[in-house]
Protein backbone atom coordinates (compact mmCIF):
# COMPACT_ATOMS: atom_id res chain seq x y z
CA UNK A 1 0.00 0.00 0.00
CA UNK A 2 1.35 3.52 -0.84
CA UNK A 3 2.01 5.62 2.07
CA UNK A 4 -0.39 8.62 2.34
CA UNK A 5 1.48 11.73 2.90
CA UNK A 6 -0.29 14.48 5.39
CA UNK A 7 1.17 18.28 6.53
CA UNK A 8 -0.33 17.29 10.12
CA UNK A 9 -2.11 14.90 11.61
CA UNK A 10 -4.07 14.95 15.25
CA UNK A 11 -4.85 11.90 17.07
CA UNK A 12 -5.99 11.03 20.34
CA UNK A 13 -7.78 8.89 22.77
CA UNK A 14 -6.21 5.60 21.69
CA UNK A 15 -6.18 4.90 25.27
CA UNK A 16 -2.90 2.35 24.80
CA UNK A 17 -3.27 -0.12 28.01
CA UNK A 18 -6.83 -0.51 27.96
CA UNK A 19 -8.70 -3.43 25.94
CA UNK A 20 -10.96 -1.52 24.60
CA UNK A 21 -8.07 0.28 22.36
CA UNK A 22 -8.88 -0.85 18.23
CA UNK A 23 -4.84 -1.64 17.87
CA UNK A 24 -5.19 -3.38 14.96
CA UNK A 25 -6.60 -0.66 13.39
CA UNK A 26 -4.12 2.04 14.79
CA UNK A 27 -1.43 0.31 14.24
CA UNK A 28 -2.55 -0.25 10.34
CA UNK A 29 -2.70 4.09 10.40
CA UNK A 30 0.76 4.12 12.23
CA UNK A 31 2.08 1.92 9.28
CA UNK A 32 0.30 3.51 6.47
CA UNK A 33 0.87 7.34 6.66
CA UNK A 34 3.29 10.09 7.38
CA UNK A 35 3.64 13.53 8.04
CA UNK A 36 5.41 16.49 9.22
CA UNK A 37 3.71 17.26 12.08
CA UNK A 38 1.79 14.62 14.51
CA UNK A 39 -0.33 15.63 17.57
CA UNK A 40 -0.82 13.76 20.30
CA UNK A 41 -4.00 15.31 21.34
CA UNK A 42 -4.31 12.80 24.96
CA UNK A 43 -5.41 9.66 26.49
CA UNK A 44 -2.96 7.92 24.34
CA UNK A 45 -1.97 6.09 27.16
CA UNK A 46 -4.82 5.30 29.72
CA UNK A 47 -2.77 5.16 32.67
CA UNK A 48 -5.83 5.24 34.96
CA UNK A 49 -6.70 1.94 33.02
CA UNK A 50 -3.48 0.59 33.86
CA UNK A 51 -3.81 1.37 37.46
CA UNK A 52 -7.09 -0.26 37.50
CA UNK A 53 -6.04 -3.31 35.68
CA UNK A 54 -2.92 -3.89 34.20
CA UNK A 55 -3.08 -4.81 30.62
CA UNK A 56 -0.43 -4.40 28.05
CA UNK A 57 0.12 -6.18 25.47
CA UNK A 58 3.03 -6.60 22.89
CA UNK A 59 1.04 -4.61 20.19
CA UNK A 60 0.75 -1.78 22.55
CA UNK A 61 4.25 -1.40 22.82
CA UNK A 62 4.60 -1.63 18.87
CA UNK A 63 2.65 1.46 18.83
CA UNK A 64 4.89 3.25 20.95
CA UNK A 65 7.92 1.87 18.85
CA UNK A 66 6.12 3.27 15.96
CA UNK A 67 5.44 6.83 17.08
CA UNK A 68 9.12 7.21 18.55
CA UNK A 69 9.97 5.53 14.69
CA UNK A 70 8.46 8.80 13.09
CA UNK A 71 9.74 11.45 15.60
CA UNK A 72 13.33 9.88 15.04
CA UNK A 73 12.52 10.00 11.04
CA UNK A 74 11.96 13.89 11.17
CA UNK A 75 8.44 14.27 12.05
CA UNK A 76 7.51 16.71 14.80
CA UNK A 77 5.35 14.69 17.48
CA UNK A 78 3.73 17.22 20.34
CA UNK A 79 1.98 15.40 22.88
CA UNK A 80 -0.87 16.85 24.96
CA UNK A 81 -1.57 14.92 27.14
CA UNK A 82 -5.51 14.20 28.83
CA UNK A 83 -7.49 13.55 31.49
CA UNK A 84 -6.38 9.67 31.34
CA UNK A 85 -2.89 10.11 30.71
CA UNK A 86 -2.49 13.59 33.27
CA UNK A 87 0.38 12.42 34.74
CA UNK A 88 2.57 13.42 32.09
CA UNK A 89 1.22 16.82 32.52
CA UNK A 90 4.29 17.03 34.66
CA UNK A 91 6.54 16.68 31.82
CA UNK A 92 5.18 19.96 29.89
CA UNK A 93 7.75 21.79 28.49
CA UNK A 94 10.04 19.10 28.34
CA UNK A 95 11.52 18.11 25.08
CA UNK A 96 13.20 14.76 24.12
CA UNK A 97 14.41 14.92 20.84
CA UNK A 98 11.66 15.60 18.39
CA UNK A 99 9.24 14.89 20.71
CA UNK A 100 7.70 18.01 22.31
CA UNK A 101 5.12 18.36 25.63
CA UNK A 102 2.73 21.04 25.90
CA UNK A 103 -0.57 21.74 27.94
CA UNK A 104 -1.67 23.37 24.79
CA UNK A 105 -0.33 25.03 21.78
CA UNK A 106 -1.85 26.32 18.87
CA UNK A 107 -1.21 25.25 14.71
CA UNK A 108 -1.00 27.62 12.40
CA UNK A 109 -2.40 25.45 8.92
CA UNK A 110 -1.02 26.35 5.78
CA UNK A 111 -4.15 28.32 5.01
CA UNK A 112 -3.62 30.23 8.07
CA UNK A 113 -6.09 29.42 10.51
CA UNK A 114 -4.69 29.35 13.82
CA UNK A 115 -6.22 26.50 16.18
CA UNK A 116 -6.22 25.90 19.89
CA UNK A 117 -5.22 22.57 20.00
CA UNK A 118 -6.02 21.11 23.58
CA UNK A 119 -7.65 17.71 24.99
CA UNK A 120 -10.95 19.16 25.61
CA UNK A 121 -11.37 18.06 29.50
CA UNK A 122 -10.58 21.46 30.37
CA UNK A 123 -14.52 22.14 29.40
CA UNK A 124 -15.70 19.11 31.97
CA UNK A 125 -16.23 21.96 34.83
CA UNK A 126 -18.45 23.85 32.62
CA UNK A 127 -20.22 20.87 31.56
CA UNK A 128 -21.22 20.00 34.79
CA UNK A 129 -23.70 16.96 35.94
CA UNK A 130 -25.16 15.54 38.91
CA UNK A 131 -22.80 12.73 40.36
CA UNK A 132 -25.69 10.33 39.93
CA UNK A 133 -25.69 11.21 35.97
CA UNK A 134 -22.16 11.17 36.51
CA UNK A 135 -22.17 7.51 37.92
CA UNK A 136 -25.00 6.03 36.01
CA UNK A 137 -23.20 7.28 32.40
CA UNK A 138 -20.14 6.00 33.35
CA UNK A 139 -21.63 2.53 34.04
CA UNK A 140 -23.32 2.72 30.24
CA UNK A 141 -20.25 3.39 28.70
CA UNK A 142 -18.65 1.05 30.29
CA UNK A 143 -21.69 -1.83 29.38
CA UNK A 144 -21.46 0.01 25.85
CA UNK A 145 -17.51 -0.84 25.45
CA UNK A 146 -18.07 -4.37 26.36
CA UNK A 147 -20.52 -5.34 24.07
CA UNK A 148 -18.26 -3.06 21.30
CA UNK A 149 -15.38 -5.37 22.00
CA UNK A 150 -18.01 -8.13 21.01
CA UNK A 151 -19.17 -6.57 18.27
CA UNK A 152 -15.79 -5.88 17.07
CA UNK A 153 -14.24 -9.69 17.45
CA UNK A 154 -17.99 -11.03 15.25
CA UNK A 155 -16.56 -8.82 12.66
CA UNK A 156 -13.25 -9.81 12.90
CA UNK A 157 -14.32 -13.52 12.20
CA UNK A 158 -17.17 -12.75 9.18
CA UNK A 159 -14.15 -10.62 7.70
CA UNK A 160 -16.78 -7.72 8.02
CA UNK A 161 -15.16 -3.82 7.96
CA UNK A 162 -14.91 -2.37 11.61
CA UNK A 163 -18.23 -1.26 13.02
CA UNK A 164 -18.96 0.48 16.23
CA UNK A 165 -22.34 -0.49 18.38
CA UNK A 166 -21.71 2.53 21.13
CA UNK A 167 -21.42 4.92 18.56
CA UNK A 168 -24.13 3.87 17.34
CA UNK A 169 -26.59 3.76 20.16
CA UNK A 170 -24.55 6.92 21.51
CA UNK A 171 -25.73 8.51 18.34
CA UNK A 172 -29.30 8.10 19.17
CA UNK A 173 -29.53 9.22 22.88
CA UNK A 174 -30.79 12.55 23.36
CA UNK A 175 -29.12 13.05 26.03
CA UNK A 176 -25.69 12.25 24.87
CA UNK A 177 -26.41 14.13 21.24
CA UNK A 178 -26.90 17.51 23.62
CA UNK A 179 -23.78 17.16 25.71
CA UNK A 180 -21.87 16.67 22.51
CA UNK A 181 -23.62 19.97 21.11
CA UNK A 182 -22.64 21.77 24.92
CA UNK A 183 -18.84 20.55 24.33
CA UNK A 184 -19.02 22.24 21.38
CA UNK A 185 -20.22 25.43 21.82
CA UNK A 186 -17.64 25.44 24.75
CA UNK A 187 -14.70 24.28 22.84
CA UNK A 188 -15.71 27.07 20.06
CA UNK A 189 -16.32 29.98 22.83
CA UNK A 190 -12.43 29.19 24.28
CA UNK A 191 -11.83 29.38 20.43
CA UNK A 192 -12.97 32.98 20.50
CA UNK A 193 -12.13 33.82 23.69
CA UNK A 194 -8.47 33.75 22.62
CA UNK A 195 -8.60 35.12 19.18
CA UNK A 196 -8.15 31.86 16.94
CA UNK A 197 -10.11 30.60 14.16
CA UNK A 198 -11.07 27.24 15.80
CA UNK A 199 -10.22 24.86 17.96
CA UNK A 200 -8.99 20.55 17.57
CA UNK A 201 -9.71 18.72 20.68
CA UNK A 202 -10.64 14.48 21.58
CA UNK A 203 -12.01 13.45 24.93
CA UNK A 204 -15.56 13.04 24.12
CA UNK A 205 -14.68 10.22 21.40
CA UNK A 206 -16.81 12.01 18.55
CA UNK A 207 -14.98 13.18 16.00
CA UNK A 208 -16.57 15.90 13.94
CA UNK A 209 -15.56 18.70 11.65
CA UNK A 210 -17.59 22.09 12.14
CA UNK A 211 -18.11 25.64 10.79
CA UNK A 212 -19.98 27.97 13.16
CA UNK A 213 -20.02 31.48 12.90
CA UNK A 214 -16.33 31.74 10.67
CA UNK A 215 -14.76 29.28 13.92
CA UNK A 216 -13.93 25.64 13.17
CA UNK A 217 -14.33 22.95 15.71
CA UNK A 218 -12.17 19.87 15.04
CA UNK A 219 -12.54 16.59 17.46
CA UNK A 220 -10.54 13.68 15.91
CA UNK A 221 -12.11 11.51 17.79
CA UNK A 222 -10.85 8.49 19.25
CA UNK A 223 -9.14 4.49 18.23
CA UNK A 224 -12.16 3.12 20.59
CA UNK A 225 -15.49 3.73 19.27
CA UNK A 226 -15.00 5.51 16.05
CA UNK A 227 -11.27 5.26 14.64
CA UNK A 228 -10.92 8.47 13.40
CA UNK A 229 -7.91 11.00 12.61
CA UNK A 230 -7.93 14.87 11.92
CA UNK A 231 -5.83 15.75 9.22
CA UNK A 232 -4.39 18.86 7.23
CA UNK A 233 -3.97 17.75 3.82
CA UNK A 234 -0.45 19.13 1.60
CA UNK A 235 -2.56 22.35 0.68
CA UNK A 236 -3.36 23.04 3.94
CA UNK A 237 -7.07 21.48 3.92
CA UNK A 238 -8.23 20.00 7.23
CA UNK A 239 -10.36 16.58 6.73
CA UNK A 240 -11.45 13.71 9.20
CA UNK A 241 -10.15 10.14 7.91
CA UNK A 242 -12.58 7.00 8.82
CA UNK A 243 -9.71 4.29 8.70
CA UNK A 244 -10.79 1.38 7.71
CA UNK A 245 -8.94 -2.11 6.23
CA UNK A 246 -11.03 -2.56 3.85
CA UNK A 247 -10.69 1.03 2.34
CA UNK A 248 -7.26 2.49 4.34
CA UNK A 249 -8.15 5.99 3.58
CA UNK A 250 -11.76 6.90 3.69
CA UNK A 251 -12.80 10.56 4.10
CA UNK A 252 -16.04 10.99 6.42
CA UNK A 253 -19.12 12.18 4.66
CA UNK A 254 -19.96 15.99 4.28
CA UNK A 255 -16.77 16.58 6.47
CA UNK A 256 -16.91 20.30 6.74
CA UNK A 257 -20.80 21.68 7.55
CA UNK A 258 -22.15 24.59 8.87
CA UNK A 259 -23.87 24.05 12.04
CA UNK A 260 -27.11 24.66 13.11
Amino acid sequence: MTCEAFNTVWLSDVHLGSRDCRIGLFLDFLRNTQCDTLYLVGDIIDIESLRRSFYWPETHTEALRLLLKKSQEGTRVIYVPGNHDEDLRALVGVRFGNIEVHRCIVHTTRAGRRLLVLHGDEFDAVLKCSALAVMFGGAACRTLLVLNRLVHWIHELRRRPYWSLAQHIKARLGNAVRYVERFQRASLRAAADGDFDGVVCGHIHKADLVERDGLVYCNDGDWVESCTALVEDLQGKLRLLSWRPAVAVDAISVPLRDAA
